[in-house]
């Protein structure tokens, strides 16, 4: 069996006698974006630009194409290569949470994240999340339901307000962490020199979680415009100026 390189380059190989033919097509970018979320969903592994151009025979220039019309329309994040390093709510590293089902490992972007892909993979109905307290490194796990919140004592701390998560949205994500409670939050915020952001229960991450990404997987999904986002967050309990919805009640 051919290793994962030595795969690439026979792909570039056969790409490039197709150019040589003529034969390219245009990528479509919502076609990428399935391709990507489906095996992200499937294998916990995003394709590579390589693999993609296989699968829709265009350019592999092509698909890195549609993949930054992606990342500017928000739909996906890209590492420094050009591949895939999140596709919310997969990541493609470590961003501090794994997420097992019994059939898929994959990373968690975060803990909204974490909490949201037994929600959104079809076929699971549970999944077990791990990650580390940013403080004080005491593991925590829970098995993380579709009908009901995960018991627990624990704190999510989310550092950035939801109007600047986009700012830098790595550094965001990085930093929506699972705390054991709020004296590490704040042990961790003395040490780092950050100040506190949105401090909330985990029942209140579960219901965050449970419906953002709702229709993801499927053609044609539309993120929330800001007035959606901030009348959803309202529904979870969570309101204020961190979540742009200090107008709103919580519901």
């Amino acid at each position: 069996m051919l290793g994962i390189a030595a795969y690439d380059l026979a792909m570039v190989a056969k790409a490039r006698r197709s150019a040589k033919k003529g034969t390219w097509m245009h990528a479509d970018s919502e076609a990428v974006r399935l391709a990507v979320y489906q095996q992200l969903a499937e294998r916990g592994t995003a394709p590579s630009t390589v693999t993609l151009a296989e699968q829709f025979n265009v350019a592999v220039p092509d698909v890195a194409a549609a993949l930054r019309d992606l990342e500017h329309e928000r739909h996906l994040v890209l590492g420094g290569d050009g591949a895939v390093e999140l596709a919310h709510p997969f990541a493609t590293r470590d961003f501090g949470f794994a997420v097992k089902s019994d059939r898929t490992l994959w990373w968690g972007g975060c803990a909204w994240d974490a909490f949201a892909i037994p929600h959104l993979v079809p076929g699971i109905s549970s999944a077990l999340v791990a990650t580390t307290c940013p403080a004080c490194s005491t593991a925590h796990a829970w098995n993380v339901h579709v009908d009901v919140p995960p018991p627990g004592e624990q704190v999510a701390h989310f550092l950035m307000p939801m109007a600047h998560v986009w700012d830098d949205v790595v550094h965001a994500c990085e930093h929506q962490r699972i705390f054991c409670d709020e004296a590490c939050v704040y042990d961790w915020l003395a040490r780092t020199g950050n100040e506190r952001g949105a401090v909330f229960s985990l029942e209140q991450l579960w219901r965050l979680a449970s419906g953002w990404y709702e229709g993801r997987l499927d053609r044609g999904y539309e993120r929330r415009e800001p007035a959606q986002a901030a009348a959803y967050f309202a529904s979870a309990g969570l309101v204020g100026p961190f979540w742009g919805n200090e107008d709103l009640q919580s519901t």
